[in-house]
């Protein structure tokens, strides 16, 4: 759909390179994908980003921020566009919804559903989608059809229905219209928080005897700029001690007395070492997972540098996984083992019971270490708002605004 050869010979070098890091690190496996990531020009949807950033296999190029910083607006990183379009399965002659929009992935869909296929981006920010469409129409995907709308509405009547929704922000939530929007068998693939961790979730349809509902077929970690619109969803903060210095955030609200921790600083700390050891570069998806469904207050923990005066001392005061129970918190910190190529996983907590809750934490980390190291991901399923208790099949629920998502472990 573009011709290419009148690009400068370092960005087609650059571009295969890329490609070649991601087949040879397993995140290509589709031939199809492979040569449309090869044949689209992706510095030329980055304009502002010099070649190597614009190549940069894990990176993603901000392309819009807010007067205070905030990132609006990003082409995702090549391994994290690859990842997703091998989660959506897109086919020739395919319907595909893209919602998020900015034009690179876009164009890899248009040359994956080819001429018989079909292609819809959409995005809120009429700034990113008059770009999108700009951009294409220069390099021959003029067929993509570009949409300025709050994606979490039904997109303009008459577009029919889409075997494939691609969804490229944050999500918080699964508005009803991307449901209704699915063809029948139809992949939804997005960017899912639950509990404040980021999956990117490919999810088919599943009819049973009470209805249907959305189930995962995997979930990988990732990381997106969130929603905005109707469906936007900001955490919610808890200073502890009523200072900034630590910040416990909650993604499904606070505790429901939060003034209980407002004494949990003034005991010594209880620190526990848990004998669980992880490889530097071992992935820990599931160990996350195991926190949120293993702990009804689980959240995560900031430390505000400038205000420090140690009574937390977590291995990154920016993100640390903690929870809170009652008038205790707690999270985890880490240490080298001796051979420096393991680390140890630890509990510090505060309150009047940081011992038994510490005991408790580090049991969720030895039960993981046990039964869910190195296994799969639990499943995950939407279920509507309102859908009973005993309609769900769950190790942990969260309730949002428009759905009930269900978190499970598959059987040992």
């Amino acid at each position: 759909m573009t011709d290419t050869t009148a690009e400068p010979g370092e960005a087609t070098r650059l571009r295969n390179q890329v490609v070649d890091h991601l087949r040879a690190d397993g995140t290509i496996s589709s031939p199809e994908i492979e040569a449309a990531m090869r044949k689209v020009p992706r510095h030329e949807f980055t304009p502002d980003a010099p070649l190597d950033k614009a190549y940069d296999t894990y990176a993603a190029v901000i392309t819009k921020v807010d007067r205070y910083g905030v990132q609006l607006s990003s082409v995702s990183a090549p391994q994290i566009q690859a990842m997703m379009l091998e989660q959506a399965q897109v086919k020739p002659g395919m319907s595909v919804l893209e919602i998020g929009s900015g034009g690179l992935n876009a164009a890899y869909l248009a040359e994956l559903v080819g001429e018989d296929g079909h292609v819809v981006t959409v995005d809120i920010d009429p700034a990113v989608t008059e770009r999108a469409a700009r951009l294409l129409a220069a390099h021959g995907y003029d067929t993509v059809q570009v949409v300025t709308a709050d994606a979490a509405e039904p997109i303009t009547p008459g577009l029919g229905g889409f075997d494939v929704i691609l969804v490229t922000v944050g999500a918080w939530d699964i508005p009803p219209a991307w449901i209704s929007q699915l063809k029948p068998g139809g992949r939804l693939v997005v960017p899912l928080r639950m509990r404040g961790l980021t999956r990117s979730i490919a999810f088919t349809q599943v009819v049973g005897e009470h209805g249907s509902h959305l189930e995962s077929e995997s979930a990988l970690i990732c990381g997106f700029v969130p929603m905005q619109g109707s469906t936007a969803h900001q955490e919610e903060l808890l200073l502890v001690n009523g200072t900034p210095e630590i910040g416990l955030k909650f993604d499904d609200g606070l505790p429901a007395d939060p003034h209980r921790l407002d004494n949990a600083v003034t005991a010594p700390r209880h620190e526990l070492w848990t004998g669980v050891t992880v490889g530097l570069r071992e992935l820990l998806d599931t160990l996350q997972m195991a926190m949120a469904i293993g702990l009804p207050g689980f959240c995560t923990m900031a430390v505000d540098e400038n205000l420090d005066t140690g009574l937390v001392a977590p291995v990154n005061k920016r993100f640390a996984l903690a929870a809170v129970e009652d008038d205790t918190f707690a999270y985890l910190v880490t240490r080298r083992t001796e051979d420096a190529r393991h680390a140890e996983y630890g509990v510090h907590a505060l309150g009047p019971h940081a011992k038994q809750f510490a005991d408790r934490i580090a049991d969720v980390l030895r039960d993981w270490a046990a039964n869910r190291r190195g296994g799969p991901s639990p499943v995950v399923r939407v279920h509507p708002d309102g859908t009973p208790d005993d309609r769900i099949q769950a190790d942990q629920v969260i309730d949002k605004v428009h759905s009930r998502i269900s978190l499970s472990w598959p059987p040992a």
